[in-house]
């Protein structure tokens, strides 16, 4: 994308957000009925959502004596870690020097400038990096259960140069159950008020733009007026709303697999509050995974191995033209990644023949050459035909060019010399029945987002902050946290450390 439609994003009028967002103009004012109740407290802090930065926000706000009000949609705290895999990453932990590793700071940001060449947002990754070792050391001294071999280099992103990488055994739940339960204490005291099944509507706000509030609707269709000296929006993403998701990323929504409350409500609110969205450019899709059916979205119901580090490909990956598009044995996930968002649709096709099948190890984990043909038979996404010109009919791939391809790559595999550099060649395409797996590029974050200055404040397009307003977690946008790449664990970490940061620190509570 270039400047001219950046601009163009950033200056979104609200009308029209507020549209694709699914919340029209007249849906709004019909929470401001003169039944709405105003509640009599002042809060220092209300926090839209209870997820990865609004718990930590809340229980370190309230462990400074602040009064609290957490606003949740789900009946449920923990927000996107019920789906989440957990992936966190820090320089300096307790758990490294444990092990003898030794790293800094520096050295994670210079590691993540490389992987996304520099398309972070450095102040936001900066104020991450530099302070992921302490969020990190007190989720682990507070009870988080860390897979034993943990901290590693990489899984599934592009690695880092050194061991600082962690999951937790029970993926994003090892985060959330040490959240919920350091916040049990502060709402026992009666610092911490929740309401659950509770939708933010409105934020309040005086005629200079200073934030003084939110308007909340029960599940019964209740509203109330919340008076608050600051208001911190992390709320997540809008990854569960497909018209949202193509209006922001410019990218269909394929894959089912986001966490239903993030419909976008944050970015919403944030930009009619007068701030403005960014990072478009940075959208990136996974290599993708095999949906169930061809509707959209679709649920993800297995992954193909792809990975060359675990399993040499034995295929070749073709897109919609029938033409490859990428060396198979590349080792870089980013260049796979890259190379599959020129694809038209996201999509590609692992082509094999028999002989592979029966002979390649597996392409799906723990799958035998049996299963293959059962899926053949049972999954829309799998493709048999005793001809490349029937596959290409009955896969929807042009015939011509992929009869052209496979042949241009059996002369690679003859002479030693293929297009596309690939070194791992083991045998040719050749051998009737021909088959095909269609794979889908997806993604299940929210590239885009709501703009804030290095203290987290919601800033205008001019760079003003908005008065008392602030944001974290993947309501900022996976683009300023992990630029054009996957960064691993720097979505987790960074919504964290900014909820601990604001609740510790960065958020005023004097009158």
């Amino acid at each position: 994308m270039n400047k001219n439609d950046e601009r163009r994003l950033q200056r979104m009028s609200k009308r029209q957000f507020l549209i694709g967002a699914g919340s029209a103009a007249v849906g709004l004012a019909a929470t401001r009925s003169l039944a709405a109740k105003t509640t009599s407290k002042r809060w220092d802090l209300i926090v839209v959502g209870g997820g990865t930065a609004g718990l930590p926000a809340a229980i370190f706000a309230s462990r400074r004596g602040a009064r609290v009000l957490l606003v949740e949609a789900a009946p449920e705290l923990g927000g996107t870690l019920f789906l989440a895999t957990g992936q966190m990453s820090a320089a300096g932990t307790k758990v490294q020097r444990l092990k003898g590793i030794k790293d800094t700071p520096q050295e994670h940001f210079d590691d993540i400038i490389r992987i996304s060449k520099n398309t972070v947002d450095r102040d936001l990754v900066k104020l991450a990096v530099w302070n992921a070792a302490d969020t990190f050391d007190w989720l682990w001294e507070n009870g988080f259960e860390m897979i034993p071999e943990h901290p590693v280099a990489g899984r599934a992103h592009e690695p880092y140069s050194n061991l600082r990488y962690y999951w937790g055994v029970d993926r994003g739940m090892s985060i959330r159950d040490v959240l919920v339960h350091e916040i049990q204490p502060e709402i026992k005291k009666g610092n911490v008020s929740v309401l659950y099944r509770t939708k933010a509507k409105e934020l309040l706000q005086q005629t200079d733009g200073t934030v003084t509030g939110l308007i909340t609707e029960g599940e019964d269709g209740s509203v109330a007026h919340h008076d608050a000296r600051n208001v911190l929006l992390a709320s997540g993403g809008y990854a569960a709303n497909p018209e949202l998701f193509k209006e922001l990323n410019g990218y269909t929504h394929y894959a089912r697999k986001s966490y239903p409350f993030c419909q976008g409500d944050g970015h919403r609110m944030g930009v009619a509050a007068g701030g403005y969205l960014h990072g478009k450019q940075n959208y990136l899709s996974s290599f993708g995974a095999v949906m169930a059916n061809a509707s959209v979205p679709s649920d993800v119901i297995l992954r193909v191995n792809t990975y060359p580090e675990r399993r040499q490909p034995w295929e070749i990956y073709v897109n919609s033209n029938g033409r490859r598009f990428v060396r198979e044995d590349i080792p870089s996930v980013d260049a796979r990644e890259h190379a599959l968002l020129d694809q038209a649709e996201l999509r590609y096709w692992v082509i094999f023949d028999e002989a592979i099948r029966n002979e390649a190890p597996p392409i799906v984990d723990g799958w035998s050459p049996e299963e293959i043909l059962e899926a053949v038979d049972t999954h829309a996404m799998f493709y048999r035909a005793d001809t490349l010109q029937e596959l290409a009919s009955n896969a929807g791939i042009e015939a011509e060019n992929l009869a052209r391809t496979v042949a241009r790559y059996n002369q690679g595999v003859l002479t030693g010399h293929d297009l596309f550099g690939r070194e791992h060649k083991p045998r040719s395409i050749a051998e009737g029945p021909f088959y095909a797996i269609r794979v889908q590029g997806y993604s299940v974050t929210s590239t885009v987002g709501l703009a804030v200055d290095a203290e987290l404040r919601v800033v205008r397009e001019d760079g003003n902050p908005v008065p008392n307003l602030y944001a974290a977690g993947e309501l900022l946008g996976a683009g300023q946290t992990m630029g054009r790449a996957a960064c691993g664990g720097m979505m987790i970490t960074p919504a964290l450390t900014f909820g601990r940061l604001l609740g510790e620190r960065l958020l005023r509570f004097e009158t």
